[in-house]
């Protein structure tokens, strides 16, 4: 059968803008109601319907089943509804293009920067046109027009002009979305991510463990020679990454955490969700971390509040015994002084109780970049 004009044009956009030809009718026919009401005046259009013809475009107007279709109509429908049906083509599109998204979210997805607005940077992503605002933009980070980029696709919200696609770089699911993409045994379950605490252009730490008893979680998100987490932190624009072994004894887990340091006991209070870390005076400084860094990260990606404590031994020696003269006191003895050292780490509480000590737990596998620099 041989199409009219008409039905070739709608047939002709709903392929070229991926819309179903019946949601273009159906745009039409609101146009022409929209563009009768402006014409003559009538806000009483909800009694209105319209009957198209999808072939040859013919259509006619009905208003409590009378026909009220004025003479010559088509051609004043025709000037009134063309920006209308342009504006709803469009929104209609976009929709689709957005339900096509909403599938992707959590995931990693990539684009092109098409420009920067009001600090918000506009990426193009095939069809769709995602929004990365300031708040989900790592620190530092510099955009350019042009430049390909990878985000998460965070979600898909309501905005100004519609529904839009939110991006981000700063989000904790970011780098668990990228260990996805670059560890097979994660994206296969085989190893799992426990947790992650993020202080995005800084520091992350991430837990892992293995649901296969002869498979390394630490070594396989690690990789050969590290290139796999390496390829990480060079998407994060050279953020340190530390993978830390999850453990279900919380002891062992809290003193995996704090790697690199060396964790000498840890005794916690399960009904305050707190620990007493003590390590050796010279793994303060990496325990506690530049700022706090490391503890604070440490607490929030084990749930529990950590006080850090570091002690060492000094001793002065005892002045030599003298007999007493008559009339003088003896003099007190020096005595051995331990100093202590604590910083501490919140996060919430629960109820139990239990307090428990450790010392050396098992050693931890950590990331390479020069600890000292805490």
């Amino acid at each position: 059968m041989i199409q009219s004009d008409f039905a070739s044009s709608i047939q002709q956009i709903a392929n070229e803008r991926g819309i179903p030809a019946e949601s273009i009718l159906e745009t039409i026919k609101a146009a022409m109601i929209s563009a009768y009401r402006k014409e003559y005046e009538d806000e009483t259009t909800e009694d209105i319907t319209v009957e198209l013809d999808s072939d040859s475009g013919e259509f006619r107007l009905f208003k409590e089943g009378a026909d009220v279709t004025p003479s010559g109509f088509g051609r004043i429908a025709a000037q009134t509804a063309k920006q209308v049906i342009l504006q709803r083509i469009n929104e209609t599109e976009r929709e689709v293009v957005i339900e096509e998204y909403r599938h992707k979210v959590g995931t990693v997805v990539s684009g092109q920067v098409f420009r920067i607005e009001r600090g918000n940077v506009i990426v193009e992503m095939g069809k769709a046109q995602a929004v990365m605002p300031p708040s989900e933009q790592i620190p530092g980070e510099h955009y350019h027009q042009g430049k390909r980029i990878r985000a998460l696709l965070l979600a898909i919200r309501e905005g100004e002009h519609g529904a839009e696609v939110l991006l981000s770089r700063s989000h904790a699911d970011f780098v668990r979305g990228l260990f996805a993409l670059e560890v097979p045994e994660i994206s296969s379950g085989t190893v799992v991510i426990d947790s992650i605490a993020r202080e995005a252009g800084l520091r992350s730490k991430v837990s892992v463990h293995s649901t296969q008893d002869k498979v390394d979680p630490v070594g396989s998100c690690v990789g050969q020679k590290g290139v796999r987490v390496q390829s990480i932190m060079e998407e994060l624009g050279e953020e340190r990454v530390d993978i830390i072994p999850w453990d279900k004894e919380i002891i062992t887990y809290i003193a995996n955490s704090l790697s690199p340091a060396k964790v000498k006991s840890v005794t916690t209070n399960e009904k305050e969700m707190s620990a007493q870390v003590e390590v050796a005076e010279d793994q303060l400084s990496l325990a506690i971390g530049k700022g706090g860094q490391n503890v604070r990260l440490a607490a929030k990606l084990t749930g529990w509040k950590i006080d850090i404590k570091g002690a060492e031994m000094l001793t002065d020696p005892a002045p030599t015994d003298v007999p007493e003269e008559e009339g003088e006191t003896e003099k007190p003895k020096k005595k051995v002084v331990k100093k202590t050292a604590t910083k501490k780490a919140t996060t919430k509480k629960t109820t139990a109780k239990k307090e428990t000590k450790v010392a050396k737990p098992k050693a931890v596998k950590e990331l390479v970049k020069d600890d000292t620099a805490q």
